[in-house]
């Protein structure tokens, strides 16, 4: 097989974009929509929706490489890197510390040029104090080395189904600092001709993937690369879930790379990737909305709820505007509070009353949702 790294015309990317006109101005619209919802909102609630989105990101991206994340871990470290926090609580897991300090960032860092140190600064954020489920050392803060093909593989061990092979990494280097050039080359000025943001980061996301330039985490630096384009061009920092889109349907994301990394004809993988940030976009604006009523929730009820009543409804609301999946059952209310049951069937009983909950079901099937208004 031939990808498109070993084709004569790389990385002269071509596409047609004239089937998603109506996409890209629908992203513009609704961009400046969301913008203007966060600018109406009081400072205070600006803040937190903001921290919200970065949250979800950080947790997101990193599992869509199968690598799960603590929130309260993720939290602490993105609000001390944002001077939110005075007492500057230790964060246990190094890898939530590195998935946040990249979230952060890329976000103060947008305006600047990419270069080759920012890279490996990205990349010792992220892998520094992690591990690799195989245990395998790997060089961090650097291009790869080894002289083993980089592929990207499925599979059980013996029966590995390739996807992709990235370049040598003998080639990396050089391939690296055309990319770094592309990209501050194409950064919007009154030259060049990729002044939508959608194009310039379906571009920008993809030539990084097929280098495939570090050894471990080329897709979170990747995704990251996606978003500092969107903000380059928008002049501000971006607010969309990508990761959270993405990992909802992660085989889309991997079969649309898979397929444009055969071909420098990526019109597919435009369609695909401008579709997905529109979703992310419409994502981030629900997520900003939810965030309003999670607001004016806890204004009614904060001085009604107990401790028990407060972890559990905090708990819930973590789950964001999917819902606390199932709802919450007697059982589960006993297995967060460690109360027992006839003081979780009291507390539910008595949100129920207050209207903090509602009940759906009935019988052994009962559950309980927020109570939302």
């Amino acid at each position: 097989m031939t990808y498109n790294w070993q084709q004569n015309n790389w990385p002269d990317f071509r596409y047609d974009f004239s089937e998603i006109q109506d996409v890209l101005f629908a992203f513009a619209e609704k961009t400046g929509h969301v913008s203007g919802v966060l600018k109406s909102l009081p400072d205070a609630m600006q803040t937190e929706a903001i921290l919200d989105l970065m949250v979800c990101e950080a947790i997101k991206t990193s599992e869509i490489e199968g690598e799960y994340l603590s929130r309260s871990d993720v939290m602490s470290s993105i609000r001390h890197n944002l001077g939110l926090d005075t007492d500057n609580e230790h964060v246990a897991d190094k890898r939530a510390k590195g998935a946040a300090d990249l979230m952060v960032d890329v976000r103060n860092s947008y305006k600047e040029p990419l270069t080759e140190e920012k890279l490996f600064e990205w990349h010792k954020m992220l892998l520094s104090g992690g591990h690799r489920q195989d245990h395998r050392q790997i060089d961090i803060g650097m291009w790869r080395t080894h002289e083993e093909p980089m592929q990207v593989i499925s599979g059980p061990i013996g029966k590995w189904k390739v996807h992709f092979e990235a370049p040598p990494s003998k080639n990396v280097p050089e391939e690296m600092k055309q990319f770094i050039h592309w990209f501050n080359d194409s950064i919007p000025n009154e030259k060049n001709e990729i002044k939508n943001p959608v194009l310039r980061s379906a571009i920008a996301h993809l030539y990084f993937e097929s280098i495939h330039p570090f050894e471990d985490g080329n897709g979170r630096i990747g995704r990251a690369i996606a978003e500092k384009v969107l903000s380059q061009n928008l002049g501000r920092p971006a607010l969309l879930s990508l990761s959270e889109t993405i990992e909802t349907n992660k085989k889309a994301y991997y079969d649309a790379l898979k397929s444009a990394q055969k071909s420098n004809d990526i019109t597919d993988w435009i369609i695909y990737f401008s579709n997905t940030v529109l979703k992310a976009q419409t994502r981030a604006e629900e997520n900003i909305e939810f965030i309003l009523k999670k607001t004016k929730f806890f204004d009614k009820f904060k001085d009604q709820l107990n401790e028990r009543q407060l972890k559990v409804i905090r708990r819930m609301l973590e789950a964001g505007i999917e819902g606390f999946e199932g709802g919450v059952s007697t059982k589960k209310y006993v297995a967060i509070t460690g109360t027992s049951k006839a003081t979780a069937t009291r507390d539910l009983q008595y949100l129920l009353e207050i209207r903090a909950l509602k009940q759906t079901g009935g019988g052994r099937s009962t559950r309980y949702e927020i109570g939302f208004t």
